[in-house]
């Protein structure tokens, strides 16, 4: 597609490196581990959750990328006030998905303790009890399990991705739309632009479907043991719980900030928080792998 004009496969290499950049978004992360640790625990083999996410989420950029590059000048006017909107949209599903799905672990994560403490004292632990504990068997579990709920099978992520990309919250999603419109502007194809969305795509989810693929691989390895299933899961389920409320809180402070015009230092680092989620999205792959060693 590109023989006539070289210079634009380093434009196709950036969009690619823009998708593998931003599956390490701390949500994604954070979105992709606790729903294979739910799905695990329902005796299911959740490989493909990151997938069907990382699909949801890009779609809305291929959609996005179409519109610009089809009306490039009168779209790209508007794209500010398409991002206000969807910004809202997308940070409240990403902020309640995942503060609603820290408090059940919260409350799977208080279980878990109780039943490894007796474990230590030399307890036995049926796997039938400890099933039903790991799927949230109390009363305030069953509380918030309709939430908790919401995703049975891998293919589910799809609609959840689609949500959180409303955000348009991050430069490379922008790049992308940037570049789209761009090479419109130069008479490039309408056909040939979708490369670089596609690209995009591509590399978002090679990156969080390797994430759910290595989750599930290390599940399985766990749950071998009784004992071992226990302890791992109180590590892995207490990392979930801090990730995830902290995430999520992140950004409904975030989003409350920015509508409600407040100001001042802690607002201000609230703000700088959000503007660096990415480089959380690396922290968080490194708590979980430090979980896994």
């Amino acid at each position: 597609a590109f023989a006539d004009r070289p210079s634009l496969l380093g434009i196709a290499l950036l969009a690619y490196m823009f998708g593998l950049r931003h599956a390490f978004d701390a949500d994604h992360i954070a979105a992709i581990d606790n729903v294979v640790r739910k799905l695990m625990q329902e005796k299911k083999q959740p490989y493909a959750v990151g997938f069907f996410f990382s699909l949801g989420h890009s779609s809305i950029v291929v959609i996005a990328s179409i519109l610009i590059a089809a009306t490039a000048a009168a779209m790209q006017n508007r794209l500010d006030s398409f991002h206000d909107i969807g910004g809202v949209i997308g940070t409240t599903v990403s902020a309640a998905f995942l503060l609603l799905i820290g408090i059940a672990n919260l409350f799977v994560l208080k279980g878990v303790w109780s039943a490894f403490r007796r474990a230590q004292k030399g307890e036995r632990i049926a796997d039938e009890d400890l099933d039903t504990l790991l799927a949230g068997g109390g009363i305030l579990a069953r509380i918030f399990r309709p939430m908790f709920k919401v995703v049975t099978r891998s293919w589910h992520m799809y609609p959840i991705g689609f949500l959180f990309g409303l955000g348009f919250d991050t430069a490379t999603e922008i790049g992308l739309l940037g570049i789209s419109a761009a090479q419109a502007a130069q008479g490039m194809s309408f056909w040939t632009i979708l490369v670089f969305p596609a690209l995009f795509t591509a590399g978002m989810s090679l990156m969080d479907t390797l994430d759910s693929t290595l989750m599930t691989g290390a599940y399985g390895w766990a749950f071998v043991k009784p004992v071992r299933k226990l302890w791992y899961n109180l590590t892995i389920t207490a990392a979930s719980v801090v990730v995830a409320i902290f995430i999520g809180g992140i950004e409904a402070l975030g989003l409350i900030s920015d509508k409600l015009g407040l100001e001042g230092g802690f607002w201000s680092f609230i703000g700088e928080m959000n503007d660096n989620l990415a480089n959380f999205g690396f922290a968080v792959v490194g708590i979980f792998l430090m979980s896994w060693l």
